[in-house]
């Protein structure tokens, strides 16, 4: 298998990509509902989050060399048998869900940076806090955070449902073409 995207079939790296945010996006919304029932003296207080915070800044890492690969290999060509509304409605959910994306990633930021502390990643290396003067940040940033998570995880269902559409009833190559075989 290739690593770049063909005119027929997306690439390695694309693919890998796309289904490691599709988990990420999956686990850290578990994870984040999960983690609202959680006590103080529960003993994942502390680390639950501390994950959660992580695993979203990977992800919006991953996402800004997602959209840096999108520009180095372009996607497949759109299907010949897609109309007019598919190709829109395709165009529009794209852009929808990486602005969900980005939207959820930059709210939680801005809630974890809200009192000028830098975001530790694992241990690893640790995210300054650049924006803390914004009037109630945490709230407001935490109630965008929310919504667009809800947002994210409601559009990724219906682009895997459109997926699942096309690869069953109109038995077109768009879902197999993620799943890394070409098909005209």
């Amino acid at each position: 298998m290739r690593l770049r995207n063909s005119p027929n079939g997306y690439g390695l790296i694309t693919i890998g990509m796309h289904w490691i945010v599709a988990v990420a996006v999956f686990g850290l919304f578990g994870l984040g509902l999960w983690m609202r029932g959680l006590d103080y003296y529960s003993p994942w207080y502390q680390t639950a989050p501390d994950i959660h915070k992580s695993v979203g800044l990977l992800l919006l890492g991953l996402m800004l060399l997602r959209v840096l690969w999108r520009l180095y290999s372009p996607a497949p060509h759109v299907l010949p048998t897609h109309g007019r509304a598919t190709r829109l409605a395709t165009r529009f959910g794209h852009a929808a869900l990486y602005l969900a994306l980005f939207g959820v990633m930059i709210a939680g930021y801005l809630i974890s940076t809200a009192e000028g502390r830098p975001i530790p990643v694992f241990g690893w290396f640790e995210v300054p806090a650049l924006i803390t003067s914004i009037p109630r940040q945490e709230d407001i940033a935490g109630l965008l955070h929310e919504y667009l998570a809800w947002a994210l995880v409601i559009l990724s269902g219906l682009h895997a449902l459109a997926a699942l559409k096309h690869h069953f009833i109109d038995r077109d190559a768009t879902l197999v073409r993620m799943l890394g075989r070409e098909r005209n």
